[in-house]
């Protein structure tokens, strides 16, 4: 030899620490690149995607859909192993046998594939989307990874040596793979949570409102008479209860250390037991009982002053809508407590504010007082101490770690 050139392509700091992290959060990760097959089985056992005394599988070389088959059936008596796999051949996979070799490779613990153009890349996102049902995520950090990462739910771009042009493209631009790791067990995992408690509390304000509708319809005969109007409708959607119940996106339920010390946590998203049907129907639940007994105790409690019952069992509703946000809220937060007192200062002002919806004098008055009292602790205490019995026996998997 005259001379040789060698050119090392380190990988970026913490890159096995993500992975093992990502790993242990249920997460399957897929490696497409474009380098040799060697070079990407280097890769891969650097970065740690293959485990300490794994079988690596290579199949390479593939022409003919009869060379699939048997490479499909030796793959699915070896088990676990990790699978790494050239352009051509998995052009061919997909081409001749896609259903059952997205279905055996899907359930590897890792598959890499080299020798991948940027069309293969992207019809492998689609593929993994269509076959498998599950959300996919693509990262790159170059240009030959724009079409993979626009064909994905979600994209992330790395701004690295190779220009912006996959940061551009993403939905999310990250200067290190290993913030990855904090991107979706802390960030991912709040938004989630966050998002799936807003939406069915917001679904419970305007459920709640619409039962009490109903019920005071229904003992009148369901005369077509509106129980709230006017200024109560758009006040209550607003600046009576909208500043409280908005602040649970400020929510957590454990700190950023646990969430990144245990990526288990992140697992138990997919079971999707923060928002589903159960769920729905649970709130759906308490949305009748809470209207039904606010509207039957105003109109009983208060059945000589009836000509007062739409400032009774609004005010009982506002109270309630507030006091279930502190009841749902895990880690208290200023500003979610700037927000319950002030809604309930506006409302207060707004008494003497709105002369024609209340009569201050009744409102005032210690009868009043203590029976919406009375019909605030019915109407949510029952609730608390169900979730108080539930978290006893049957704990979350956070609680045991707070």
């Amino acid at each position: 030899l005259l001379g040789l050139t060698g050119v090392e392509d380190r990988l970026q700091d913490h890159v096995r620490t993500t992975l093992e992290l990502l790993g242990n959060a249920g997460v399957r990760v897929w490696m497409l690149t474009g380098d040799k097959v060697e070079t990407a089985t280097c890769v891969a056992v650097s970065a740690r995607l293959v485990r300490r005394g794994q079988l690596v599988h290579v199949i390479s070389g593939l022409r003919s859909a009869s060379e699939v088959s048997a490479a499909l059936e030796t793959l699915r008596t070896l088990g676990d192993c990790c699978v790494v796999i050239d352009g051509d051949s998995l052009q061919v996979a997909l081409d001749f046998y896609r259903d059952e070799f997205v279905r055996i490779a899907a359930a590897l613990p890792a598959v890499v594939c080299c020798r991948c153009s940027p069309t293969q890349k992207a019809d492998v996102v689609r593929v993994l989307q269509q076959h498998t049902g599950k959300r996919v995520l693509a990262v790159g950090d170059g240009g030959n990874d724009v079409s993979m990462i626009q064909a994905a739910d979600v994209g992330v771009g790395l701004v690295g040596l190779e220009g912006r042009q996959a940061s551009l493209a993403a939905d999310f631009s990250v200067d290190q793979f290993s913030y990855l790791a904090r991107l979706l067990l802390w960030h991912g995992r709040n938004s989630y949570k966050r998002s799936a408690k807003l939406a069915q509390f917001v679904i419970h304000r305007g459920l709640i409102i619409s039962i009490m509708q109903v019920v005071f319809s229904a003992l009148f005969y369901f005369a077509p008479i509106a129980l709230f109007q006017g200024m109560l409708l758009v006040g209550y959607t607003t600046v009576y209860t909208m500043a409280p119940v908005f602040s649970l996106v400020l929510d957590r339920d454990v700190s950023d250390e646990i969430a990144m010390l245990y990526p288990e946590l992140y697992a138990e998203l997919t079971k999707g037991r923060a928002l589903s049907l159960k769920t729905f129907f649970i709130w759906l639940l308490i949305s009748i009982y809470q209207g039904g007994a606010l509207m039957m105790l105003a109109v009983w409690l208060f059945d000589t002053d009836f000509i007062h019952v739409v400032s009774i069992s609004f005010t009982g509703l506002v109270l309630n809508e507030l006091l279930m946000v502190a009841l749902e809220i895990r880690t208290w937060h200023r500003w979610m407590i700037w927000s319950i007192l002030g809604s309930l200062a506006i409302y207060v002002a707004s008494i003497w504010v709105l002369p024609a919806y209340f009569d201050v004098m009744f409102i005032l008055s210690a009868a009043f007082v203590w029976k919406t009292v009375v019909i605030t602790a019915v109407s949510a205490v029952p609730l608390y101490i169900i979730k108080v019995i539930r978290r006893i026996y049957a704990p979350p998997a956070y609680a045991k770690l707070t």
